[in-house]
């Protein structure tokens, strides 16, 4: 007997707008021989199809089983409705719903369809460097509103010419509702400016790569922003750069061609191919070979054993290359961000002209508006899994998976590496990075973000949380709003906050606490001091300080993170052990500053106390002569990582009390255990490693203590020292050995970076004990 035509009303929630959704719906529904129309809303999709019961479980399997690749689908419902007896399928105009929100996809890499077209001489956007498609191309730094379609992108200054309008008309093409689709008839166009000389098009593209080729400094505008470019190879440009951005050691990163070229330089296993080839093409550190055939110049990385390389993830990007491809020499381009040092990426041109003309040489422009800046995202690779360490381009702002529904929180983030976060129902939008809060441009950047986010997910942030470090300019951002707009607010200690963040993006609902190990350079305590080496008991309702590193002074405060000396010095004096002018330290060190130095520390004067392992690694490479001067955070660390001996296994053993609550650790034994080895004339390689073979042992060790104690057994490992890749390969095989369930970061940074992630669950958890300040309700 022949079915009877039933009509289903399907909604589907998640990534499924500018993504070749609807096309789908629409080539899907006819496969299946159903009627009825697919439209966009605010909130996400709607479809109504019409057809017998099985054809329409079939239509709704390929819906959950075939979605387009860049689409990602959170929910999927249906319900019945009634009959209306259509006769064909259609895609109906979009609908915007008061309130309504849904995530939107990030940036994503250029398509390989895209790129034959791009190569095709007889196609019409052959070497049209804007090309793109609902499978790749610009997406949140052009968004303005929901719902996404091109009246509210950058792109609607871009009325479509008639072969575009069709394509983008026509269910059928990859460019159907592509909203920024575009050819060289009405599309956005591009040109170099060089003082008075103007170039346009392909010829501007030739120019700037002939002056990357005579070692000059050019300033590119891309998806997020600008790039500064200069020739990697070339050490006179590469240093000329350094010297014109005032960036004095931080790794450039750079921009190869294809994965073959990376391979001539860098050791790239299948998981980092897969990751710098995936839609996010995001950078990603690689461990540098020791003797290439060509040397990336020394400056482009000064004393790193590992280098950030991306593939060219734009068409222009590909079209420089493919311009450089034309003649041997040139393989590799610096591709850093267009600012002067600690300032935002600059994304307008007249900005670009005014503050990028004495860094470069020549400028590549484009009249494409970049609504929303955002900066490249930097990865590493762990055990085969990613670990962000800036997450940013072709992430953000995809949110989150929270284990339960959340009201609207904004969490502001901290001072460094500063990321922003709010949360709506089951979703935390972790922003893209903002940077360091140190000036007025950075700051402004944080507020225009917030407001954009608060648009785009139609979010009114019912409370407020941020770092309870009193000098934060996100601290004062978030008292000051929530006094302006009568919300409570919630103060979330630093340490706890990273530990929540690790626990949120491992799902755990919060029903049983783990040892939070959260260990990183500066964080505000409970008490007032600087925190930075933590053992904790903590759920998202709160948590216990079990054990810590022993306070050591901070002399001169954050002057003493710039230059590791003074913190080493602390060290030999809590050690009890005399600053010797044969140590490297010493050298780093007048008289007079020693002086000061042990005055400052005996009297408590501007030497507040800390914590922080983060300090103790700085201390360690200033003890070995490895880092004096430190220009930008966690350069001693990583100069401390670089020279680790892969084949040491001896052990810089800390004496753990055998009573305490909590327990206090003190470094001294790990401190004359090294001098005792370097005054042996131990390499700074077997050094470092037995250091960090102690400190595996130590997190190993005090876990099991408090295992014995509580016994739990999951261990979240956050905080920006576990960054280390080569701390966590000591340390997780001993805390697995024993039992030990490790939660680790996949999603968002171990650093300060994902800090807003885990502000925003503590203190939803917070106020639902009613732990809020309420003085600033109005």
């Amino acid at each position: 007997m022949k079915s009877v035509p039933i009509a289903q009303f399907i909604t589907v929630g998640g990534v499924v707008q500018g993504v070749g959704f609807r096309p789908f719906v629409y080539t899907l529904a006819l496969k299946h021989g159903l009627n009825g129309w697919v439209r966009n809303t605010s909130a996400g999709v709607e479809i109504h199809a019409e057809g017998t019961p099985e054809l329409i479980r079939a239509f709704v399997e390929g819906l959950r089983q075939e979605p387009p690749p860049l689409a990602r689908i959170d929910s999927l419902t249906l319900h019945e409705s009634a009959f209306e007896a259509h006769t064909v399928f259609e895609i109906r105009e979009s609908a915007p719903l008061p309130g309504a929100f849904q995530p939107i996809s990030p940036d994503v890499a250029v398509c390989p369809e895209c790129l034959r077209e791009l190569r095709d001489p007889t196609n019409r956007r052959f070497r049209y460097p804007f090309i793109n498609c609902t499978h790749c191309g610009p997406r949140f730094t052009i968004i303005q509103d929901l719902p996404y379609d091109r009246p509210a992108t950058t792109m609607s200054a871009f009325p479509m010419c008639a072969p575009c309008a069709h394509e983008y008309h026509n269910p059928t093409d990859r460019r159907f509702h592509a909203q920024p689709t575009a050819c060289p008839e009405c599309g956005p166009t591009v040109w170099l400016e060089r003082g008075e000389i103007s170039i346009e098009g392909d010829a501007a593209i030739r120019s700037v790569v002939a002056y990357l080729q005579r070692g000059e400094i050019a300033a590119i505008k891309g998806l997020g922003g600008f790039h500064l470019a200069c020739d990697a190879l070339n050490e006179r440009a590469v240093a000329e750069l350094r010297a014109r951005k005032h960036r004095v050691a931080k790794p450039f990163a750079l921009m190869m061609p294809d994965l073959d070229t990376i391979r001539q330089f860098c050791y790239c296993a299948e998981a980092e191919a897969r990751l710098l080839t995936s839609p996010a093409a995001p950078i990603v550190l690689l461990e540098r070979r020791a003797d290439p055939s060509t040397q990336i110049a020394f400056s482009a990385a000064p004393g790193q054993n590992t280098l950030g390389v991306m593939l060219p993830y734009t068409p222009l990007h590909m079209l420089l290359f493919e311009v450089l491809g034309e003649t041997d020499g040139l393989k590799a381009l610096i591709m850093t961000s267009g600012n002067h040092s600690e300032e935002p990426i600059l994304t307008e041109n007249e900005a670009a002209r005014k503050h990028l003309t004495g860094l470069a040489d020549v400028i590549l422009l484009h009249n494409r508006d970049i609504h929303i800046r955002t900066d490249d995202s930097v990865m590493r690779v762990f055990e085969g899994h990613d670990l962000p360490l800036r997450r940013s381009r072709g992430y953000a702002p995809y949110p989150v998976h929270l284990p339960y529904d959340m009201p609207s929180v904004l969490a502001v983030g901290g001072e460094l590496k500063n990321t922003f976060c709010l949360t709506r129902e089951r979703y935390a939008f972790m922003s893209h990075h903002i940077g360091d809060l140190s000036n007025y441009e950075t700051l402004r950047s944080f507020e225009l973000g917030i407001a954009h986010f608060e648009r785009l997910f139609r979010i009114q942030p019912t409370l407020i949380a941020y770092d309870l470090h009193p000098d934060y300019l996100a601290a004062r951002y978030a008292r000051n709003r929530a006094e302006q707009d009568h919300l409570p607010t919630v103060g979330v200690a630093h340490h706890h906050a990273h530990v929540g963040a690790c626990m949120a993006e491992n799902g755990l609902k919060g029903d049983a606490p783990v040892i939070g190990v959260s260990f990183d350079g500066t964080g505000y305590g409970t008490d007032g001091i600087i925190w930075g080496g933590e053992f904790l008991i903590a759920d998202y309702e709160g948590f216990e300080r079990a054990a810590y590193l022993k306070p050591v002074a901070l002399p001169g405060g954050d002057a003493a993170a710039r230059k590791p000396a003074r913190i080493a010095l602390s060290h030999l004096i809590n050690a009890g052990t005399p600053l010797d002018p044969d140590l490297p330290p010493a050298a780093a060190l007048s008289e007079t500053e020693r002086t000061i130095i042990q005055r400052q520390i005996e009297r408590g004067l501007n030497a507040p106390l800390t914590s922080s392992m983060g300090r103790l690694f700085d201390a360690v490479a200033s003890l070995l002569g490895l880092c004096q001067i430190s220009t930008f955070e966690g350069q001693a660390a990583m100069a401390l990582e670089t020279v680790v001996d892969p084949a040491e296994v001896g052990v810089y053993h800390w004496n753990i009390p055998a009573l305490g609550k909590p327990l206090i650790l003190d470094p001294a034994p790990v401190i004359h255990s090294l001098l005792a080895d370097q005054r042996r004339g131990m390499d700074a390689g077997r050094i470092a490693a037995r250091f960090h073979n102690g400190v595996a042992r130590l997190i190993t060790e005090v876990c099991l203590r408090l295992h014995r104690e509580t016994g739990l057994n999951q261990v979240a490992l956050s905080g920006g020292v576990f960054q280390n890749v080569t701390l966590l390969k000591k340390t997780l095989p001993l805390l697995r050995a024993e039992g030990f369930e490790v939660l680790l970061h996949q999603l968002v940074p171990p650093n300060d970076g994902g800090l807003a992630l885990g502000q925003a669950v503590i203190a939803y958890h917070q106020w639902r004990r009613g732990r809020v300040n309420h003085e600033v309700f109005g």
